[in-house]
């Protein structure tokens, strides 16, 4: 199916929300939903997102989609272990300050009351687990916390808050575009196939390795391996007594390391609790890329994300209430 095949159709009548969902590198896939959408005509009127939703969803709402697609493209492994601005030991290992710069480039210096669309980025209020909907002030601070993956990334401090990812309490916000106006929601789940991939043994670092922290990581790794072991290699670098047994615990045993133990228990919980919301609370429309082989650093296989989040929404775009 062609895009050209929706150009001439009429869009749905009402209110439209998109519910923009979390899923780390998975996330480059709701610029190719958005693109879809935007082909078949179809005007969105209130924009959500949780985690890496809110970072393209944020983008989307300031009219610069476009512009930043390009900029996704071409990112690679080197550029994605730049942001990378280990602080540990804080509340998180990632202090995120980079990581705001790119947004902030890419979104400008805005409130979200300010943007051409209605947005709202979700967070969870680390303290009393409470879903926090962020929908007005700086769409910075509201983005970098809804990203905030716990134990990877410093919390916000919002008030009396700590904010952190969205995606502990409500990984696709389709109640939030609800409430925000919209009777016609299309949700991006990212989540549904990603349990049950192999987990993939960390390469171990030697003592070679910490000597030449800018060296090629050796052929037989991908690049997923190699932004994981940068990020490795910082923490390895870190001068904390404390830090002792856990660094030579990294350097030799073949376990999944800490980061990936993180990474893939929250991914087990964002997918049940994915599961239980989407049945209680059904979308109009519920696009699903399969994109579950994707890894949580992978931002530089955009192109494959994009691409999956395009044509899977074609193949359901019809299924859309008062659509044809």
């Amino acid at each position: 199916m062609t895009s050209m095949a929706h150009k001439n159709k009429h869009a749905p009548p009402g209110k439209i929300g998109l519910a923009l969902g979390s899923g780390s590198a998975r996330g480059w896939a709701h610029i190719g939903v958005i693109k879809a959408i935007t082909e078949a005509g179809i005007h969105v009127d209130y924009v959500a997102g949780t985690s890496i939703g809110a970072l393209v969803g944020a983008v989307y709402a300031s009219g610069r989609i476009d512009s930043f697609k390009d900029v996704v493209l071409q990112l690679d492994w080197k550029k994605i272990a730049s942001f990378l601005d280990v602080v540990f030991p804080k509340s998180g290992l990632i202090d995120g300050n980079k990581i705001a710069e790119f947004i902030r480039s890419h979104v400008g210096e805005k409130n979200i009351e300010n943007l051409s669309l209605p947005f709202c980025a979700v967070s969870t209020d680390l303290a009393t687990g409470n879903e926090v909907i962020i929908k007005d002030g700086d769409i910075i601070e509201a983005v970098r916390a809804s990203i905030s993956v716990p134990g990877i990334f410093t919390p916000v401090r919002k008030g009396d808050m700590a904010l952190v990812d969205g995606g502990l309490v409500n990984p696709v916000p389709v109640n939030v575009v609800r409430k925000m106006g919209a009777n016609l929601v299309i949700a991006v789940d990212l989540n549904h196939d990603i349990i049950g991939k192999k987990v993939v043994k960390k390469a171990s670092i030697s003592n070679s390795d910490n000597m030449a922290l800018g060296k090629e990581i050796g052929n037989n790794f991908t690049v997923g391996n190699r932004i994981l072991n940068a990020l490795n290699k910082r923490v390895m670098a870190i001068d904390v007594p404390a830090l002792t047994h856990v660094k030579q615990w990294m350097a030799r045993d073949q376990m999944p390391n800490i980061f990936e133990v993180l990474i893939y228990s929250i991914n087990i919980m964002e997918t049940q609790i994915t599961a239980t919301r989407l049945k209680n609370d059904p979308p109009d429309l519920l696009i699903q890329p399969k994109l579950g082989h994707l890894k949580f650093l992978e931002f530089h296989r955009a192109k494959e994300a994009i691409l999956e989040g395009y044509e899977e929404t074609l193949s359901c775009i019809d299924l859309l209430p008062g659509k044809g």
